[in-house]
């Protein structure tokens, strides 16, 4: 998966740019080793002024491991669609997928470890004080579990959960891309 493919066909920065967001849509670091390597390849996408991150899917541990290592660089942090972690099914599934792509076991190890997201301990989760939103994956599926989103809100008492639709490029997503778009709009600028 990539910007293009996530944030960009499905209609997502071309309505933020329309609303007059300014938008950088970075690839994550392809086969990144870790989430710490992820969050070093962000990191060096960004303006020098904090920003604005909204995050998708998988992206959501990189965009906690930036607002870990990098506090002052990220003002206010969007967890969409954020990717359920330590499911023994979906596990299996990512370790399988990755394993054909030639990932070493201790590479897949690092990515999947985890409490809510991967990546990351809830302790750590806990001593964000980032202004954080969370939007769950509406209707809920494998890879984007109620739970995930429910875990979020108790391990940071101050996210705020959004409104929930689809995630791009899920095939029910394009109906809900402007509401989406009007959510991010209004994170971004509140």
């Amino acid at each position: 998966m990539d910007a293009e493919r996530f944030w960009h066909r499905p209609g997502i920065v071309g309505g933020m740019l329309r609303h007059g967001i300014t938008v950088l849509w970075p690839d994550r670091l392809h086969r990144a080793p870790s989430w710490d390597s992820e969050a070093e390849h962000l990191t060096a996408a960004l303006p020098d002024d904090p920003v604005t991150v909204i995050a998708g899917s998988n992206g959501c541990s990189a965009a906690i491991r930036l607002a870990i290592a990098s506090p002052a660089r990220v003002e206010r942090l969007l967890l969409a669609w954020p990717a359920t972690a330590g499911d023994p099914q979906l596990d299996a599934r990512t370790r399988l997928g990755l394993a054909e792509l030639g990932a070493q076991p201790h590479v897949i190890d690092t990515l999947l470890a985890g409490q809510t997201l991967r990546g990351t301990t809830d302790d750590e989760l806990a001593t964000i004080t980032t202004p954080i939103s969370v939007l769950p994956s509406v209707p809920e599926n494998l890879y984007h579990q109620r739970r995930t989103i429910d875990a979020l809100l108790h391990t940071m008492p101050q996210a705020v959960e959004l409104p929930g639709c689809p995630e791009p490029p899920h095939p029910e997503f394009p109906p809900h891309a402007e509401s989406f778009v009007h959510t991010a709009v209004r994170f971004a600028l509140t």
